[in-house]
């Protein structure tokens, strides 16, 4: 027997020895070798640079811009069959397991960390840009006009965040249900295998990380250039490239002290800060301005918005003159910078949603920041649009060859500008921090090998990646600026297209593999009265007594001690004594303080059997509860399998019953392998861990 040193609320899963981050040194070098070798070629070369790249996106737009629509549409639907259909209630987690944060600050997470102060950037110049030069028709009309922020919304929408939510909830799924690393490689083992321990997984891994590093650099340097303007109006500073790289340095500085400080220090301050700050910016400019011309717009938006989506997400211009220019330069760069942030945002969201369910994730997820996105692009965009409309030609151009200063040009036309523009300032930085912060965080775990999904890379490393992030910023401010990032962002989020469909394929295994298990225990449920504690041995009276008794922790530990753990045991020798590979482990619970007591029978090739006797704290109904009770909680005694709680308590039973119940259920997993080999659904999703290794990284 062994006694394993194990986080209470970690998943019943295999019970191993958690094992300090390491660095995956070749995803580390040679991740880093692509970046620095990239930024050292657009500083020396920068006008060689800005041409290659821009050749490079052209080609992309005209021949592969459908596989980016494509890609997209088929994310979108499928996020949304998952949270619909019957696999939706699966928890990320075991099935006991309940979230860590309150709603308000996982949804500040969400947003905060999925958008990026490039939605500020673009809130401006992109319905302006749409309504002077829309993508087909005539400019300067009433038809373009209604399409104007529609297009803005339509980019900052629900295909980003479905890209956030399917990686987002394929790893959270993987690691906390079935006690994989929290990475993508895991995510794509019921589709690769154990290649993907090897250089497979470590490509993949690149890929990510290569990706994570463009798109936040790209948000940081749209960010700098941005509040470059800001700092320039409230300090009286020189705009121009050295007051950017002054602002890295800075907001990296910054970046540094928040991400060595963990999720639930600093990064969480920034976030929830950030959308308070984004909230007194909008009902500023809600109130001051145009009140009830945004408030209509607002809602004829939305409208336009839901009733045209499904034609927007298919548009590819084909038959437009020039389609494929707009569709490089708008749609096409949105939906890569999407891809791009999807694996670091993905990682982020999964990380601090343990216990939610794949449907009220997915459904959050697309619903929550998008709404919060449309506020943001139709206030701004709308504000801005009224002012041309109303013939500020000037402001219009201003918008769209600089956009940095068409968006404080527009604060400036606001009562108490001043006042305005600091908020707007203070909110742009706020974006971000927060957007740095967590993909520094996030690139250090893509370079790590972690196996359990509480841990974070090492802090060294999220400084590393800061400054390269930092560097790759300033690399591409010289060589062009935002258009230069744009191209950037295109080309190297191309791979990450690959990855999107490879998890989709591998999500789709195991979530057929949860709907069979699923039935499986439907059927198997009429058996549940014989041998969980209430056989037929029991008077009437007994069982009554029972019902209304509401014991200790104390006794739940005594129960454990006295009856399951002998029972466990002598199992456990059945077993080995007729050939196979069981062992029974004790799992400490600092939480009830009641040691678990774990047997596992390994099965080759297929999920092992698992059988895990724990105590669960629970409340005493009300109707039960008595004047000299000092407690209002007591302790079941449940049996969990793998992906958790079978929802009965043994709490009364005997010995031989308990042995009873591990003989039926072990007849019943047999029966599920069974089922699942015949009908080739995998069975074995959790990969036998080498014992050199002892993770999936």
């Amino acid at each position: 027997m062994t006694i394993i040193d194990k986080e209470p609320d970690t998943a019943p899963a295999e019970p191993i020895k958690d094992r300090a981050p390491k660095v995956n040194w070749r995803v580390f070098i040679i991740a880093s070798v692509i970046i620095i070798a990239f930024s050292v070629w657009a500083m020396l070369v920068p006008a060689s640079a800005q041409s290659t790249m821009k050749t490079v996106v052209g080609w992309i737009a005209e021949n592969l811009g459908w596989f980016y629509v494509l890609t997209v549409t088929v994310v979108i639907g499928f996020v949304l069959w998952v949270a619909l259909s019957n696999v939706g209630s699966v928890r990320m987690g075991p099935d006991h397991s309940r979230p860590q944060y309150k709603l308000f600050t996982w949804v500040a997470y969400l947003f905060a960390a999925g958008v990026g102060i490039d939605m500020l950037f673009y809130s401006v110049t992109e319905p302006i840009t749409q309504y002077m030069k829309p993508p087909e028709g005539a400019g300067q009309t009433a038809e373009a006009a209604h399409e104007a922020v529609v297009w803005t919304m339509f980019h900052y929408g629900v295909a980003g965040w479905a890209m956030y939510a399917l990686l987002g909830m394929a790893m959270g799924y993987f690691a906390y249900r079935w006690g994989m690393p929290l990475s993508i490689r895991a995510a794509l083992y019921p589709l690769l295998g154990k290649r993907v321990r090897g250089g497979l997984g470590d490509t993949i891994d690149i890929i990510t990380l290569v990706g994570t590093v463009f798109g936040v650099a790209t948000a940081m340097g749209i960010g700098v250039v941005l509040l470059n303007v800001g700092f320039s109006i409230m300090f009286g500073l020189e705009q121009g490239l050295a007051l950017q790289i002054a602002l890295v340095i800075v907001a990296v500085v910054l970046t540094i002290a928040a991400c060595t400080s963990g999720v639930d220090k600093a990064i969480r301050w920034v976030a929830e800060l950030n959308i308070w700050s984004a909230a007194a910016l909008l009902l500023y400019m809600l109130v001051t301005g145009q009140t009830s011309f945004l408030l209509n717009s607002l809602v004829e938006n939305i409208g336009r918005f839901v009733f045209t989506l499904p034609e927007r997400t298919l548009q590819t211009f084909a038959y437009q003159e020039g389609g494929s220019e707009w569709m490089g330069g708008w749609t096409l760069f949105f939906w890569a910078f999407w891809l791009a942030w999807g694996p670091f945002v993905g990682l982020f969201l999964a990380r601090i949603s343990r216990g939610r369910t794949l449907r009220e994730f997915v459904i959050a997820a697309i619903t929550f920041p998008v709404l919060c996105d449309f506020l943001v692009v139709s206030i701004f965009g709308n504000s801005a649009l009224h002012e041309v409309l109303n013939g500020n030609e000037a402001f219009a151009q201003l918008a769209i060859t600089s956009p940095q200063e068409g968006w404080y040009a527009l604060l400036g036309m606001f009562p108490g500008a001043p006042l305005l523009i600091g908020l707007g300032t203070l909110s742009g930085m706020l974006f971000y921090l927060t957007s740095a912060n967590s993909g520094a965080m996030m690139m250090s775990n893509f370079s790590s090998n972690i196996t359990n999904a509480t841990q974070d890379g090492a802090k060294w490393l999220r400084i590393f990646w800061a400054l390269v992030t930092a560097l790759l910023t300033i690399a591409m401010l010289v060589a062009g600026g935002v258009t230069t990032m744009e191209y950037a962002t295109l080309i190297f989020a191309l791979p990450v297209t690959i990855i999107a469909w490879l998890v989709m394929a591998s999500f789709t295994k195991a979530l057929r593999m949860e709907r069979i298990e699923r039935e499986g225990r439907v059927l198997r449920r009429q058996s549940m009265a014989v041998h969980a504690g209430h056989a037929a041995d029991r008077t009437w009276g007994q069982r009554l007594a029972r019902i209304r008794s509401y014991p200790s922790g104390d006794e739940a530990a005594r129960f454990i001690e006295l009856t399951a753990q002998p029972a466990l045991a002598e199992a456990l020798e059945e077993f080995t004594k007729q050939g196979h590979d069981a062992t029974l482990d004790i799992i400490p619970n600092e939480h009830t303080g009641v040691p678990s007591q774990v047997l596992v029978v390994t099965i080759p090739d297929n999920r092992d059997f698992h059988y895990q006797v724990q105590a669960v704290e629970a409340s005493v109904p009300k109707f039960g509860r008595h004047m000299h009770r000092e407690s209002e909680v007591y302790y079941r005694v449940e049996v969990f399998a793998q992906t958790g709680s079978e929802g009965y308590d043994l709490m009364g039973v005997t010995q031989q019953q308990i042995m009873e119940d591990v003989l039926v259920r072990y007849e019943a997993h047999l029966g599920f392998l069974a089922f699942s080999n015949e009908y080739d659904h995998p069975s074995l999703i959790t990969p036998p861990v080498p014992p050199s290794t002892g993770s999936l990284a």
